[in-house]
């Protein structure tokens, strides 16, 4: 069997260059192959023989060295494929995502604005890729891992102080199966808690002329509570090596992983494969956690 493939997108960046060391920590981990990959459409056909003063893919060509040097200093025994590839980044990039069981790549902190009227690669692949895609910032690929902490903290701050942690936000309004497959296994690899983040405002009934009714605000978690280990019963009885910790928030979907991914070493959302709109996109959850949230980004395709 041979082993799977786990590809970076190279673009001369620090953030291309963190994607690729994220990338490859992961490829240690699980014994893959890590694929260093730069699209070009301008990469020209040359004789292997070409003297260097006269090689036109010379920039190519040093983008990938300098993350393959980059790699091989933290596992010099990675094997690593070097991949140049003339195309535009986007088309070679999705059809990588295919091919490999996670595409890693950089991510710049934009504002809203720039994302709607600049436009962004890694966004655009994260809406359409066929499989799970990493987004990764600067100066967030330190070596990733961690000893799970010896009790179950209570809440989602005792989590963040428990050491190293995978976060998932998780909906309660459709099959989540990919996501918390993805989830758990980044859990249980890495030997770290799970913390599972569902958020959900009030209904108007919790509130009063002078605030919220404590009482009717205990019954609604509670309630919400239930439903969330009711989805994770079973992901629980097949990892159950997986320490999991639940968190209801009564907030936006999308606040409350923003608030609970601080201090997380992976964050995993989900995006829809299908919507309404004959655009793909992202949706406001995993939007928000790719402007706000500094750790990296794992988005992870489901029906």
């Amino acid at each position: 069997m041979e082993p799977e493939t786990i590809t970076a997108g190279l673009d001369g960046s620090t953030e291309g260059l963190a994607a690729a060391l994220w990338a490859a920590d992961e490829a240690h981990r699980r014994g893959a192959v890590l694929r260093l990959l730069h699209a070009w459409i301008m990469l020209a056909a040359q004789a292997p023989d070409t003297a260097p003063e006269r090689d036109q893919n010379v920039f190519a060509r040093e983008v990938v060295r300098e993350a393959t040097a980059a790699v091989r200093e933290r596992h010099p025994q990675l094997p690593i494929i070097e991949d140049l590839v003339g195309d535009e980044p986007e088309p070679a990039l999705l059809r990588a995502s295919g091919q490999s069981r996670l595409l890693v790549l950089g991510s710049r902190a934009l504002t809203t604005w720039e994302s709607f009227v600049l436009g962004d690669v890694s966004l655009s692949v994260v809406a359409r890729a066929p499989g799970p895609v990493v987004l990764v910032r600067a100066g967030g690929a330190g070596p990733q891992g961690g000893a799970p902490p010896a009790a179950e903290p209570s809440d989602g701050a005792a989590a963040a102080a428990g050491g190293p942690r995978v976060v998932a936000a998780l909906g309660l309004g459709g099959p989540a199966e990919h996501l918390l497959a993805f989830a758990f296994d980044a859990a249980a690899s890495r030997g770290v808690l799970l913390q599972v983040v569902h958020g959900r405002p009030f209904p108007a009934q919790v509130y009063t002329p002078w605030g919220v009714d404590p009482d009717a605000a205990a019954e609604v978690s509670a309630a919400v509570a239930g439903e969330l280990a009711e989805a994770l019963h079973p992901w629980r009885a097949r990892f159950p090596g997986v320490l999991v910790q639940q968190t209801v928030l009564p907030d936006s979907p999308a606040r409350a992983v923003v608030e609970a991914a601080a201090g997380a070493g992976l964050l995993v959302v989900g995006r829809r494969r299908h919507h309404r709109l004959p655009a793909p996109r992202i949706g406001a959850v995993t939007h928000a956690a790719v402007h706000h949230v500094t750790c990296p980004v794992a988005v992870v395709p489901h029906d």
